[in-house]
């Protein structure tokens, strides 16, 4: 409790008006607080002389009106505090949210960063895919009991984006099913893995040149990364997903 606090409560605290938390807090602040001390003491003595002033009743109208603007009062200085605690629990909250957003967003860098640099990888390794086929029933049966999940893989000949084949890979430490296509003389490298990393749902982001995008479909997590255009990378995306 604030000097400021106790400065509005005093005067109900000393005439008993206020309720067992709030006389406790009062008391408790004045016992450390020099200041409001004094004020209490200086209240106690103004009490004091008035009491030893001439007395008359007054009449019940003022009664009532007297006692209409204490009720207010002390409705008012409860609002104040149930709104400043309330305040306090929309920053608590907001800075969670905000720590959270900051480990989503700096997760999903670091997967972005692992995805585009298997690519780059692969591309200078000698043997790009293990299972060379532009069949797309060839290429998914041959994931079977080799990644423990179905990956997606669409024929988009159709579209431009040619299936070449694919391979088992591992990104940020984990087995993924690596697909490629190509787009004329550019390699697009398609990773999927479950999607239980705290990545967000989608990204979108060019590193050192190669275009990366990223989504959620069916429960998995898919990263495209080439250093085809971005128009292109985008149809590629769509027509993946709408195919997947």
């Amino acid at each position: 409790m604030t000097c400021n606090d106790a400065a509005g409560m005093i005067d109900p605290y000393m005439d008993g008006e206020l309720d067992a938390d709030d006389a406790t807090h009062v008391a408790a602040h004045i016992e450390t607080c020099a200041a409001c001390r004094r004020r209490l003491d200086e209240r106690e003595g103004l009490r004091q002389l008035l009491h030893g002033l001439p007395h008359y009743d007054a009449p019940p109208r003022v009664r009532v009106a007297v006692g209409d603007v204490a009720t207010s009062l002390y409705k008012r200085r409860r609002a104040q505090t149930w709104m400043a605690a309330a305040a306090t629990i929309v920053v608590v909250a907001g800075s969670a949210v905000g720590v959270r957003l900051r480990q989503t967003a700096n997760a999903t860098s670091t997967i972005a960063d692992a995805v585009i640099a298997r690519h780059v990888e692969a591309l200078a390794a000698p043997q790009l895919i293990d299972v060379p086929s532009s069949d797309q029933h060839t290429v998914k049966p041959w994931f079977q009991g080799k990644v423990d999940f179905s990956p997606p893989v669409p024929d988009l000949t159709g579209h431009g984006f040619t299936l070449v084949g694919g391979r088992v890979d591992h990104v940020a430490g984990q087995p993924v099913a690596a697909l490629v296509y190509k787009r004329r003389l550019h390699v697009i490298h398609v990773f999927v893995w479950p999607a239980s990393d705290s990545a967000r749902p989608t990204d979108a982001r060019t590193v050192r040149g190669f275009h990366e995008l990223h989504w959620t479909t069916r429960d998995l997590s898919v990263w495209a990364v080439s250093d085809v255009n971005e128009d292109d990378l985008k149809m590629f995306a769509d027509v993946f997903a709408s195919g997947s």
